[in-house]
């Protein structure tokens, strides 16, 4: 069965991940799928990232899946394609909507900063809790998220693993839109919609170099820490394994 599924409707594409069995999570077969979605829908004047159901926009990477990846260079080699694939989406030239239909954790949440908007349930959490498994973010979400909402609330959410609720998240920027759960698809599609009215590319074509969302000048350094945490005692023993 396909783990990521593509709706093009009048100028709006819509990726989900299918994956409902574990909320979403990442596995190498998932970043396959993911690319080749993107690719699909080159053409969209609004992308939309979501998950499937309501209990997870995506939970992180699929640490069963993962859990194979037990050496330095794997574990680098993990991080720089999973990077990649989340700067395509912050690269993509449309505007990208992240449609936070459940909890964005963990590598949930780098997916979620990598898109230019972040609209959301107003039940939802959203939080950057790789540290509760002795590791760090390892998608460029941390620079990500620094240009979002600073440098002092990327190293509170980042260090603490402190999970927000849609208020808070809002408030200090990490979220644009909070919408009732009852209407929230509804209303994030109605929001593609009336984007993908407008000139939407050529505006994206001028703020993005103003405020640039990837730091490829960074990818190595920052995948090389992420391993050399990846492989030590504590992540292992935070997994259980």
């Amino acid at each position: 069965m396909p783990e990521v599924l593509i709706e093009l409707d009048d100028g709006v594409a819509v990726v989900t991940i299918d994956r409902p069995a574990v909320r979403n999570a990442i596995s190498p077969a998932t970043m396959d799928e993911l690319e080749a979605a993107l690719a699909a829908a080159g053409d969209a004047r609004v992308l939309v990232l979501r998950g499937s159901g309501d209990r997870a926009f995506v939970s992180g990477g699929d640490l069963k899946a993962l859990a194979k990846i037990r050496t330095h260079e794997e574990a680098v080699a993990m991080a720089l394609r999973m990077r990649r694939l989340c700067d395509q989406i912050a690269t993509f030239p449309a505007p990208v909507i992240a449609a936070l239909n459940g909890h964005a954790l963990g590598g949930g949440a780098e997916v979620a900063v990598a898109a230019d908007i972040r609209v959301a349930a107003d039940d939802v959490v959203i939080g950057f809790n790789q540290a509760d498994l002795a590791i760090m973010p390892a998608w460029g979400g941390a620079e990500r998220l620094a240009g979002l909402v600073g440098r002092a609330q990327a190293l509170l959410l980042t260090t603490t693993g402190e999970k927000l609720g849609t208020a808070e998240a809002h408030r200090i920027g990490l979220i644009e839109r909070v919408y009732p759960r009852a209407g929230f698809e509804e209303s994030w599609r109605a929001l593609a919609r009336r984007m993908a009215a407008a000139p939407a590319r050529s505006i994206k074509s001028v703020i993005a170099p103003a405020a640039p969302h990837h730091h490829p000048a960074l990818a190595r350094a920052a995948a090389d820490t992420f391993a050399r945490l990846w492989t030590a005692d504590a992540h292992w023993a935070a997994v259980g394994t």
